[in-house]
């Protein structure tokens, strides 16, 4: 028999060079697949939609052509200078509070993840957005216990669909003070501290003075404390402060105790920890409004440093609240407390802007992989510990499902990909661009002849992330379909360090790729 066998299975030929490549080849493409994301078109992307949100006078490097100056007489009636800064949304009202989270999380973006976001070549469209917003609150910050809050009011706004290069809409300006305190003295501060690390190296007479506001808001914010929305009224059919300031106090010092590693900006963490809901709070979202996530992500990873021993007792209770926040975002908790997700796997928060919540989830699971794989450690779920991989993995699925791999086979960050939202809702892109005809356009003109038509808008408003499908991944691309097809600067904030992250991670893996390909 075992010559038989001999006789059946002659022995191989030899083995030449060529054929040892190609089953390297094959070999290695059995490892792993590759994705079909381009991150760092992603990045570009996101990057280049702020330019699309500014106010003010545009620079001479605008890259978005399509836009001009606007807003150029904000704060006039009452005496200041507030040019500048960023619309929201689709409309043109600045909101000084949502501003704030969109310049904080841009910020903390580059300080996790700034050497991947300059590898790509990205690291000063980064900066510049941020300045921008940041040279605004230095301007919104006329003295000591004075912020001007907002510019504009929705109401009247949203009685035009105009062009900001047309804008008639009011432009009354709204402040916080002694006497009319709120929370954007508390979500400017963490702005401003998150924004002078990113500019410590680059500008540090910048980074100083940035911190220097930050400081002062921060002591107008505690002193007076209040929500804003009870001093700035016009303000609660739109950014109302479900939260209260609580949460924006903690926030704000946890960022300048990063900023200034002064122990009293942690000691306040400590010590209003408990009375403050920082350690008491079980969050399943993070917002422009709840920062408790955030701040209990932020504070876990405290715990690695040896000299903060000592508060190891309270940081273990903000870590214990942060692990809850993930693993219900996970779905590893077991007390009814997990995120919902649609049958595509989208998480789901809620019906209005949905996607704001996903991209800031998929930001923090990264930032918090990346804290369990330096520090050898395990999320603790209900069901059982977690890696980081696991985390990562999840943020992925995210991130994917936003750039097209969803059912609808749709990409909700607008420019990406083939097949993304064209009817945005958004009043300069859904117009003829001021630079290609400077006609003007009234309130019910626009709506007339430019917000009712079925046409995709004419200006693509590149890098925006929509408000993204229903709970069952529907999605109608509809100019008045607001809930779904209107962006936000928060939305899109969060992901500029993600993409980044996935990035860098797609190049080590070609690289290693590559290495083993000519070994």
């Amino acid at each position: 028999m075992e010559e038989k066998k001999k006789k059946q299975n002659p022995p191989p030929p030899p083995t030449t060079p060529l054929l040892l490549l190609l089953l390297s080849i094959l070999f290695i493409a059995s490892l792993s697949t590759v994705s079909s994301f381009d991150y760092a078109d992603a990045l570009t992307k996101s990057l280049l939609y702020f330019e699309s949100q500014r106010s003010g006078r545009l620079p001479y490097n605008q890259r978005v052509t399509w836009r001009d100056h606007s807003g150029l007489t904000d704060g006039l009636e009452q005496g200041v200078d507030l040019v500048g800064g960023y619309y929201d949304a689709g409309d043109h009202v600045k909101f000084g509070l949502p501003m704030a989270f969109t310049v904080t999380m841009l910020s903390w973006g580059v300080i996790e993840y700034g050497d991947q976001i300059a590898d790509a070549g990205e690291l000063e469209h980064a900066l510049e957005a941020i300045k921008w917003g940041t040279d605004y609150f230095i301007k919104a910050h006329t003295g000591p216990n004075v912020l001007w809050a907002e510019v504009g009011d929705g109401d009247t706004d949203h009685y035009c669909w105009q062009r900001p290069e047309d804008m008639t809409t009011s432009r009354h300006a709204y402040k916080i003070d002694e006497k009319n305190p709120g929370v954007p003295a508390g979500e400017l501060p963490a702005a401003m501290a998150a924004a002078s690390i990113v500019f410590r190296r680059t500008n540090p007479h910048y980074s100083h003075l940035l911190l220097h506001h930050a400081q002062q808001l921060f002591e107008f914010g505690d002193k007076y404390r209040g929500k804003y929305d009870g001093s700035v009224e016009v303000v609660k059919s739109y950014y109302a402060s479900v939260s209260g300031y609580m949460d924006e106090l903690l926030w704000g010092a946890m960022w300048l105790y990063k900023a200034t590693d002064n122990d009293k900006y942690l000691n306040y963490v400590i010590d209003n920890a408990h009375s403050f809901g920082g350690i008491g709070w079980a969050i399943t979202e993070f917002s422009w409004d709840v920062k408790y996530a955030g701040l209990q992500i932020m504070a876990s990873k405290l715990l690695i440093e040896e000299k903060h021993k000592h508060h190891r007792h309270i940081l273990e209770q903000y870590r214990s609240k942060a692990e809850h926040y993930l693993c219900s975002c996970l779905n590893k908790n077991n007390n009814n407390s997990n995120v919902d997700r649609t049958p595509g796997g989208l998480l789901y928060i809620r019906q209005w802007n949905n996607m704001q919540y996903v991209s800031t989830t998929a930001f923090l699971l990264t930032v918090y992989s990346d804290f369990l794989r330096s520090s050898d450690d395990h999320l603790h779920c209900h069901v059982g510990a977690v890696d980081h991989q696991e985390i990562l993995n999840f943020a992925k699925s995210q991130v994917h499902y936003i750039l097209g791999s969803n059912p609808m086979n749709m990409s909700y960050l607008v420019g990406y990909g083939s097949k993304y939202p064209t009817r945005v809702h958004h009043r300069g892109a859904s117009i003829v661009s001021y630079r290609e005809n400077k006609g003007f356009i009234g309130c019910t003109q626009g709506y007339d002849n430019w917000f009712n038509r079925e046409d995709p808008n004419p200006n693509v408003i590149v890098g925006a992330l929509v408000g993204g499908p229903d709970r069952v991944d529907n999605f109608m691309d509809q100019r008045d379909n607001y809930m779904q097809t209107e962006a936000c600067t928060y939305n899109t904030a969060p992901l500029v360090g993600v993409f980044a992250k996935l990035w860098q991670l797609e190049e080590e893996q070609n690289g290693s790729k590559s290495l083993i390909a000519s070994s």
